[in-house]
């Protein structure tokens, strides 16, 4: 038997031990291979969204390698501590460091380049379903499968590349340790665990007070607190699992009633053991865990905000004219001729916006007529305003304005033309978004609205007055093609903050829906791609360390076995020992999560007044499901072992 077939039948003998960490290296290169051929698409060939894409995927690849090179690095070490006892057997009948050090490389070397075929050839055949997919989300008329090499050369370059500097890394941690040592195995230290009170104490107060920090945020703090909260949480937690778990399971053992228990001594004992020697896997299979959820919640989110844009942006197109403007007749006239060249129906409404300032606040207000939302309310079935003279309504911008006006009452003057208004109400829908109009808004009688005719105190006739054009298109999400000239001089001019020499504002719904949607949509698609690789991970890090100790576990039953222990008191041990490794960091996950959740609604409704609580909970449902799944298979296959 040759030297390479030797390390060929160590990989095969160890299938078990090798499985999770071949599954997982699989599911990367598969991911990594599938946003490496939505990277070199030949067929997205708008500008805006390939960049989108490319960006997206490029970001998410370089996560996904940093990510994998911690987890493959991590893992090696795992098998190496738990194949030990073999290598010191190795080394002991004559094996020189170097040729161990040769087979470890063999052994990564066999089992990375099996995970990068099996990986691409399931990335390739799936590539054509997850293509359909992202046809539907940018709206491309076809995304055929296709053939090039760059995708394939980037994946086997990286991969291969990420292996062999692993396995190269790996080998120095047994390099030092001698024969002796190695044949002794893998052996938990059971002496008393160390850990300061302090530190424990900190731990817990560190934890509360970030959760505290996120359950108050608001938009106003929103930026500040998230670039304390991460910091400030990851370093709670560490505390926890390195420190506070020790004291928690110290006050326990200190309490014969409740520890010198039949169960409870040995469960307590092992889980304390385990705990203190895994702290720092806990608290990583955590923070991964934590990352996982939170890019899940945050990007279906996202997606559910696109949901709601038309409730949100109830118009399809809005041109707003300056009074000097000298393309106005021009701008409309060809966004009536598109519409018309498109075979799609619409509306236009033009209303007169003039700007007064109010005694009651000293703020400019802007005010429109009665007739004008009244034709505008009979195209959406809405109810007409009906003002005597003297009378005025507020108009709300949002669902929140809203309800925050429908109480309130005003008396006011316009006091550059003194004409005194009562406020006694607000219009009952949201017929404007705050872009299209702005705030402070009102609307009176066409009569009162006649009479204004000096303009606001420091500005002319032009400044003071405007023209708003609504275009109401009932297939308003065909409209994205629809002033495409116009809205690119706006941004334009947005980006480099030459908005006010503009002489008019335009904005199309439909064309801020299709990107809107395109990149949130895509980016919610390379989100759970990761999140799902992070969440395997996360759970294959319990369950490297549970090989890890896996002979020493089988010793311990089976000594319990000749005590007289039952297999179902087996099996009631057997969970009480894994329930704490997998769902205590799972469970400590979930909370950092929804707190962060908290943070998140904040900064949604402050943008969009958007609730995010369902979404949010059908999205913890779903990985609680998932998690108890995968803690039930990973408990079969420990029983199995141990019997």
């Amino acid at each position: 038997m040759t030297f390479r077939q030797f390390a060929y039948r160590n990989v095969i003998r160890n299938y078990r031990v090798y499985a999770a960490f071949f599954m997982s290296s699989v599911s990367s290169v598969m991911v990594f291979f599938i946003y490496s051929m939505l990277m070199f698409h030949p067929k997205v060939e708008d500008e805006f969204l390939r960049e989108i894409a490319f960006q997206g995927m490029f970001v998410a690849e370089v996560i996904l390698v940093l990510f994998m090179m911690f987890f493959l690095f991590y893992s090696m070490r795992a098998f190496l501590q738990a194949r030990s006892k073999e290598f010191g057997l190795l080394m002991h009948l004559g094996m020189e460091k170097r040729q161990l050090n040769k087979l470890v490389l063999l052994e990564t070397i066999i089992i990375g380049v099996t995970s990068i075929i099996v990986g691409i050839v399931f990335g390739y055949a799936f590539a054509k379903f997850f293509f359909m997919i992202v046809r539907e989300i940018l709206q491309i008329d076809s995304l055929p499968l296709y053939f090039s090499w760059e995708p394939f050369a980037l994946t086997i370059g990286t991969f291969t590349s990420l292996f062999v500097i692993i396995s190269f890394v790996s080998v120095m941690f047994i390099r030092d340790r001698d024969v002796i040592d190695l044949l002794k195995g893998y052996w938990r230290n059971e002496q008393t665990a160390s850990y300061s009170k302090w530190r424990a104490i900190l731990g817990l107060l560190i934890l509360i007070l970030s959760y505290v920090l996120a359950s108050l945020t608001t938009q106003e703090r929103l930026m500040v607190l998230s670039a304390i909260l991460p910091p400030l949480a990851s370093l709670g937690t560490y505390l926890f699992f390195t420190d506070t778990l020790q004291w928690l399971m110290s006050f326990v053992r200190a309490r014969k009633k409740m520890y010198w228990h039949k169960y409870r001594l040995i469960t307590v004992s092992e889980v304390s053991i385990i705990m203190r020697e895994n702290a720092r896997m806990f608290f990583i299979s955590c923070m991964v865990s934590t990352l996982a959820f939170l890019a899940m919640g945050t990007l279906i989110s996202m997606s559910t905000f696109t949901h709601q844009f038309h409730r949100l942006n109830p118009l399809g197109l809005v041109y707003s004219s300056k009074l000097d403007n000298p393309y106005e007749e021009a701008h409309i006239n060809g966004l009536t001729k598109e519409l018309e060249a498109k075979g799609l129906s619409y509306h236009l409404n033009k209303f007169t916006v003039k700007r007064q300032t109010s005694s009651n606040t000293q703020q400019p207000v802007k005010i429109i007529r009665q007739s004008d939302i009244n034709r505008l309310a009979l195209v959406f079935g809405y109810p007409v305003v009906n003002l005597d003279q003297g009378e005025a309504i507020f108009l709300a911008y949002s669902e929140k304005s809203l309800e925050e006006l429908r109480n309130k009452k005003v008396r006011t003057v316009l006091q550059e033309n003194s004409i005194p208004l009562y406020i006694n109400s607000v219009y009952p829908r949201v017929l404007f978004s705050p872009t299209e109009l702005g705030t402070n808004v009102i609307v009176i009688n066409d009569d009162d609205f006649n009479l204004i005719d000096e303009a606001m105190v420091g500005a002319n006739a032009e400044q003071s007055t405007n023209h708003l054009y609504v275009f109401h298109v009932p297939q308003w999400t065909a409209t994205k093609n629809i002033g495409v000239e116009l809205d690119a001089m706006v941004t334009d001019a947005y980006l480099n903050n030459h908005q006010g020499e503009l002489p008019f504002y335009f904005e199309n719904s439909g064309l801020d829906y299709s990107f809107i949607r395109s990149t949130f949509a895509l980016l919610l698609f390379i989100g759970l791609l990761a999140a799902s690789v992070f969440f395997l991970a996360s759970g294959s890090f319990i369950y490297f360390k549970l090989y890890t100790g896996l002979e020493r576990d089988k010793q311990q039953f089976n000594a319990l076995r000749r005590m007289g222990i039952t297999e179902r008191e087996l099996r009631k041990i057997v969970n009480r020992q894994l329930i704490p490794q997998f769902f205590l960091p799972w469970g400590l996950a979930m909370l950092h999560s929804t707190f962060a959740f908290m943070s998140l609604q904040a900064f949604w409704i402050g943008i969009a007044e958007l609730s995010i609580l369902r979404e949010i909970l059908i999205v913890l449902a779903a990985i609680t499901c998932v998690q108890f799944f995968y803690f039930y298979l990973i408990r079969w296959r420990y029983l199995s072992h141990i019997r």
